[in-house]
């Protein structure tokens, strides 16, 4: 579910969503508050985001545990979405990495990929240059490499294997002819209707696979393909899971290969039954 907040003089702009779940088998099931997008925030001092996760027992619908995680949380089971579609999706051989964008999402990423694939050399590009300067110093310090900051996205992608892009941006911020024939990208940005970070053109171009493709087609990347005719729902190569488990065989060669992710609830789901988990054990 996703609410609006419209930019007014006594409010905005900002945007909640609210996602929830249950992974049979496990002994809780989550629902989550997530509020996004509060730009201003940053001029009072305040982080744009913030959150809350609830997290109640399977057993008798009992609340159990809430959780102000201030995006923290979210963030983290975001780079873990990122580090599975690296696991199944990227080159063993890739060794070189691009950011756009120089956020939170982008360096959640980079932290949970350095526990599935060790990248050698990192690029960003952001607008904001003193933020892409902090996530570059913070990726070598946590990841173990370098991250030279880019002046232009063109100069970032020139020569990566895997782009990962995590901005609020409302049109495109790469083109086709930027990126390597068998690059892997993969795509944060878009979890509402006024966002878009990648053209249609490379969606039709590329295998693309979604985390959800419901959801992917309403708020992702996808949506702005389809609403452009470019592709239908059914052009979708696969959904993650689907890899994960198997169904479907992941990078088979050198593809282009674009993942759509908008955050799913059964990975609210998950890290709540994990943050329940390890305060039991305190």
């Amino acid at each position: 579910m996703h609410i609006g907040i419209d930019e007014s003089a006594a409010a905005g702009p900002g945007d909640c969503h609210i996602k929830g779940g249950y992974i049979s088998g496990t002994t809780t099931w989550t629902v989550k508050l997530a509020n996004v997008s509060f730009y201003k925030n940053v001029e009072k001092g305040l982080p744009p985001g913030s959150g809350v996760f609830i997290v109640c027992d399977a057993t008798n619908g009992a609340p159990l545990g809430i959780f102000q995680e201030n995006r923290y949380m979210t963030d983290m089971r975001t780079g873990a979405a990122g580090a599975v579609a690296v696991k199944h999706l990227v080159n063993r051989n890739s060794a070189k990495v691009a950011f756009v964008g120089g956020g939170v999402i982008n360096l959640a990423m980079a932290r949970a990929c350095a526990s599935v694939h060790d990248f050698t050399q990192g690029y960003v590009f952001g607008l904001d240059t003193a933020q892409s300067e902090a996530f570059a110093n913070a990726v070598k310090e946590d990841c173990g490499y370098d991250v030279q900051v880019c002046s232009t996205v063109e100069e970032a992608l020139d020569d990566a294997d895997v782009v990962f892009t995590s901005t609020p941006a409302a049109a495109p911020v790469l083109e086709l002819s930027m990126l390597k024939p068998s690059a892997t990208i993969i795509a944060s940005g878009s979890d509402q209707p006024t966002k878009q970070e990648i053209p249609a053109e490379v969606q039709k171009n590329s295998k693309m696979v979604c985390d959800l493709v419901r959801q992917c087609a309403l708020v992702g990347e996808l949506r702005s393909a389809i609403k452009e005719g470019a592709m239908t729902a059914d052009d979708v190569y696969a959904e993650l899971g689907e890899i994960v488990n198997g169904t479907k065989p992941g990078r088979e060669g050198d593809e282009l290969i674009l993942v759509d992710l908008t955050g799913t609830g059964a990975q609210d789901a998950a890290i709540g039954q994990v943050a329940w988990e390890v305060l039991g054990q305190e």
